[in-house]
């Protein structure tokens, strides 16, 4: 499952930059939100990842789900159909 392949502190990463890229320039330099990956705190870097590997384990959580759904129903063109 690809959800296994993404490293949560990876997907952090990527939250922050695009978080960072979305949003508005502040007139001074004192927010966090613009600050590059590297001079993020070690305590919000850790929020973050953390709340990375949630989302990841909800996503997993749900295509985990569809894929128990849908064990019972015939993969296309494999269903028999009796009269």
């Amino acid at each position: 499952m690809w959800v296994n392949e993404v490293a949560p502190e990876r997907l952090a990463e990527l939250f922050h930059h695009y978080h960072q890229a979305l949003t508005p320039e502040t007139s001074g330099k004192g927010s966090e939100s613009h600050d590059s990956w590297k001079e993020v705190s070690p305590q919000l870097k850790s929020r973050l990842v953390a709340a990375a590997r949630l989302a990841l384990l909800e996503l997993q959580s749900m295509t985990s789900e569809r894929a128990v759904s849908r064990q019972y129903f015939a993969q296309p063109g494999e269903a028999e159909w009796g009269c």
